[in-house]
């Protein structure tokens, strides 16, 4: 019952997030700079957990459409462990990608390591408390929780 609740009142929130997004973007060249949200927000709101960008997001754009723009201090890398395993993820300065809820598509600017190679991202989906990160042909799945804090860039 509370979760349902909890999904109602997050739904709520996101139409009229939506609505005022639409207005805003009419009057300012369809971008949207959320001035009492911050970028990690807009993950949450989308059903996606904030550690999927690290620390020191410096500003955000969400333009109409959902297109997302994030910029960091620099490049940025940083591990996240799973199972004992680690795995070696990085952000270029700017790093961008439509966002809808519980998905990222058109990923531009974060690359993973396997092996000796860095693969890019194309999409990362949530899918229950799994999210699936699709690769350039490849798809890995980590548990959300892997994901819950923001990390700090090495």
């Amino acid at each position: 019952m509370a979760k349902q609740h909890l999904i109602l009142v997050v739904t709520a929130l996101m139409a009229s997030m939506v609505y005022a997004a639409s207005a805003e973007t009419t009057t300012s060249a369809n971008t949207t700079l959320d001035a009492t949200g911050t970028a990690y927000d807009v993950l949450q709101q989308n059903n996606l957990p904030q550690g999927l960008l690290p620390l020191g997001v410096q500003s955000y754009a969400l333009h109409a459409g959902g297109a997302l723009e994030v910029t960091l201090p620099g490049e940025c890398n940083f591990f996240v462990t799973v199972a004992g395993k680690r795995f070696k993820f990085r952000y270029a300065s700017k790093v961008s990608g439509v966002i809808k809820s519980g998905s990222i598509s058109s990923v531009s600017g974060v690359r993973f390591q396997a092996g000796f190679a860095w693969l890019g991202f194309n999409q990362v989906t949530r899918d229950g408390n799994n999210l699936n990160i699709q690769f350039e042909k490849s798809t890995q799945s980590f548990p959300v929780s892997a994901f819950a804090q923001s990390p700090r860039c090495n």
